[in-house]
């Protein structure tokens, strides 16, 4: 074990916002032990708080389901894949024809910009201030890393189901969202597997001395790409079937029980 690389939300990040102790002296004990350490996520550079004021990371963090690369020690990005404009109105069009009412967002790397109606109610307190706009070929100026689409009804395995068939030679599609029918959509043959070979390599480790958790569809790739790629027990089924490796649920702090485990076993060696 050589390199750790965990999701965030659902895998060490609970609804309450919070990293328990167990888990942050496990990463603590890890980085301490030499292993490199880089969290794999789904969220924005701009929403990185809880890895940066819990847990304390200063390393790498690999955003946007792979489309950034973003160092917290400098506060920078460091590597991106943008999506075109063009295949985001490409798109966009097609999801309109298949399903009832999609809305949109655009995330880029200068923020987040949303259409009309694309909050049902509440909207997370990070973006009460934000103003919905139609979306507008202006908003790729800051180079777009990913197209959100949200249905205000239905699941998101079955929204992802109904789009991928049509839209999946175009662009990166999968979801993070087990409460609502929300999209992820990133640069074609982007996902978090790539961006962490990517990772990996440039610092000279094999996938097999990676070790990597995730909770949702958009670990699978990583999941099956590290030498060994731990689906969370509270994860989702594709996750699960997915994973060669299983730990414990999120509430049963599981990414700190193998860590813990693999920890002990190197000081056994």
């Amino acid at each position: 074990m050589r390199l750790i690389a965990s999701d965030i939300d659902g895998t060490i990040l609970g609804h309450d916002g919070r990293i328990s102790p167990r888990t942050v002296a496990a990463f603590r004990d890890a980085a301490d032990a030499g292993i490199d350490i880089v969290f794999v996520t789904g969220r924005p550079p701009r929403w990185l708080d809880p890895i940066r004021e819990q847990i304390g990371h200063t390393g790498t963090v690999i955003c946007s389901n792979g489309a950034v690369t973003y160092s917290l020690e400098r506060e920078a990005v460091t590597a991106s894949h943008l999506l075109a404009w063009e295949t985001v109105t490409e798109v966009r069009k097609l999801i309109m024809e298949l399903a009832p009412e999609p809305y949109f967002a655009l995330e880029s790397l200068a923020g987040i910009h949303v259409e009309p109606g694309f909050f049902a109610k509440d909207r997370p307190p990070s973006l009460q201030d934000l103003v919905p706009a139609a979306l507008a070929p202006a908003m790729a100026d800051g180079g777009i890393i990913k197209l959100l689409a949200v249905l205000h009804s239905g699941t998101a395995d079955g929204f992802l189901e109904l789009v991928r068939p049509h839209v999946g030679g175009l662009i990166a599609v999968t979801h993070s969202a087990p409460e609502v029918a929300l999209l992820e959509m990133g640069p074609l043959g982007v996902n978090k597997a790539v961006t962490l070979a990517e990772y990996a390599s440039s610092k000279g480790i094999d996938a097999a001395d990676v070790v990597a958790f995730g909770d949702m569809p958009n670990d699978i790739e990583m999941l099956g790409w590290a030498g060994a790629g731990y689906a969370m027990a509270s994860g989702h089924p594709d996750a699960l079937a997915a994973a060669p490796l299983q730990a414990p649920s999120f509430d049963d702090d599981g990414v700190a029980q193998v860590i813990e485990s693999r920890l002990a076993a190197l000081h056994l060696a």
